[in-house]
């Protein structure tokens, strides 16, 4: 269990970006996620949720909490790169929410949350300057006011089943990331999001994967 950062003022000065995934850097206009600021995820997409989050670990302090996602898979955020070990979840804070995010923001690098109703802007007002002062990164499955980051699944594609038989072995899908300044006018990116073995990677490198009219080896990645 993380400790309260004792340093939160001279870490948001200096905060910098928190890294993500290689695969993730070109769709975001910084290449990271900047420090004390909130994204959205439009349709609250997991795999995509995960595979922004994946960078926490490369951080000093390593440390993730999800808020308000029961189904969220441990295998499946195992195999985007998160180490369970710092993660810490809760699962169901109902109406209290955005209590459990003022909490954990001075504890840890990264929330994914998704809040149990539509979002008040003087309440994301509110956790905006949480967030500032803290350095934390929230990452919101679904719509949030004042995000200076959206990023959405444009179009997706499962492989690995054949007919009738086989078993879901990776997606293919183009992400779009649009927001405020340098990154107004969008960006996207062809990913696996999962390849076969749950990772995220960009769709050119080689793959195992088969198409969809195609049967598929038993290996299999976890599907969120």
């Amino acid at each position: 269990m993380p400790g309260k950062r004792g340093q939160q003022g001279e870490r948001a000065e200096g905060r910098g970006l928190l890294p993500v995934p290689s695969a993730l850097r070109e769709v975001l206009p910084e290449a990271g996620l900047r420090r004390g600021t909130a994204v959205s995820v439009a349709g609250g997409d997991t795999g995509l949720l995960l595979a922004l989050a994946a960078g926490v670990k490369e951080t000093e302090g390593g440390w993730a909490a999800a808020v308000g996602l029961p189904d969220l898979g441990l295998a499946a955020a195992e195999g985007y790169g998160l180490d369970l070990r710092r993660l810490l979840v809760a699962d169901d804070p109902g109406s209290h929410w955005a209590e459990v995010v003022s909490v954990l923001a001075g504890a840890v690098e990264l929330i994914m949350l998704r809040p149990d109703g539509p979002v008040p802007p003087k309440l994301a007002a509110r956790l905006a300057a949480v967030l500032r002062r803290s350095g934390c990164v929230l990452l919101v499955a679904g719509p949030w006011p004042g995000a200076t980051l959206r990023l959405a699944v444009r179009s997706g594609r499962w492989f690995g089943l054949g007919d009738g038989h086989g078993q879901l072995a990776g997606r293919q899908v183009e992400v779009v990331a649009e927001g405020r300044g340098s990154a107004v006018r969008g960006r996207t990116a062809r990913l696996w999001l999962p390849d076969e073995y749950g990772a995220v990677r960009p769709l050119q490198e080689q793959s195992q994967s088969q198409p969809v009219t195609e049967p598929m080896a038993p290996r299999v990645a976890a599907v969120v």
